[in-house]
């Protein structure tokens, strides 16, 4: 499964996705894995989430944010659950272009049986039509 919560910038998308990751640790028996751009909340998350700063990767295409996400699953096999921050800031290509790099994510996810939660801000833009099938109410 792969849900996105999107919304402008600064209206709690990040406060939204910590608490989701936080929440999730005390209802999943496998592992959780949080992925952020900056690093900066490295210490709002609770001690049993794995934090990984992106930016230190120089993710900057579609196709290197897949790999990442099929690079953390490939080394832990107990992964249910990986939280993504800051996504526009690690894949710096316009939205309404990542149409099938969400559908091939999806797939992962599928066939995986990992639950991916990305979080997407936007100033002023709309949502693309296609994305509207993976935001979270």
């Amino acid at each position: 499964m792969v849900r996105v919560i999107f919304g402008e910038k600064g209206t709690g998308n990040s406060k939204r996705i910590i608490q989701m990751a936080n929440d999730s640790v005390d209802e999943t028996q496998g592992s959780v894995v949080f992925i952020d751009a900056e690093g900066q909340y490295l210490f709002d998350l609770k001690h049993a989430i794995r934090f990984i700063d992106a930016g230190h990767y120089n993710i900057n295409s579609p196709k290197m944010f897949y790999g990442f996400l099929a690079g953390i699953a490939a080394q832990d096999f107990d992964l249910q659950r990986i939280y993504v921050d800051g996504f526009r800031k690690l894949v710096k290509h316009p939205l309404n272009e990542l149409e099938a790099m969400f559908a091939q994510i999806q797939d992962f996810a599928d066939k995986s049986g990992i639950d991916i939660f990305i979080g997407v801000s936007e100033d002023g833009g709309e949502m693309p039509h296609y994305l509207k099938k993976y935001v979270c109410g």
